[in-house]
């Protein structure tokens, strides 16, 4: 059984900064493409930004929201993804999900997902 479990999240003022972190647990073989989504209130869900391991380091992917202001890393021995958030704005309120393609003990590819993080941007 695979798990995600996502911290991090909560209120911050605009401008602020807050770090999401993402540990992936439990019966793995490997772990593909990590990423973070968001969904605010009436909205669907969207990319922020994702991040892949190969033989020449991590590469990464942000949409255009994300870029100059978020910055996503992993750290594979921890089987973990992170997401540091700067200059907030309100916009950025959402629920904050980590997906990963995982290759578990069985060999079986599955994306699994985190059950979310509440960011709230307010003054």
């Amino acid at each position: 059984q695979v798990q995600l479990v996502e911290s991090g999240g909560g209120l911050v003022q605009p401008g602020g900064s807050l770090r999401l972190s993402c540990a992936v647990s439990g019966r793995i073989f490997s772990i593909n493409a990590m990423g973070w989504y968001r969904q605010a209130p009436g909205k669907e869900r969207e990319l922020v930004a994702a991040i892949t391991s190969g033989a020449r380091g991590d590469s990464t992917k942000y949409v255009e929201l994300a870029k100059g202001r978020f910055t996503i890393s992993r750290d594979n021995a921890k089987n973990t993804v992170y997401l540091q958030m700067n200059s907030l704005k309100p916009e950025d309120t959402a629920v904050y999900y980590c997906n990963a393609d995982i290759i578990d003990s069985d060999f079986y590819p599955l994306s699994y997902w985190g059950q979310g993080t509440q960011v709230t941007v307010s003054s």
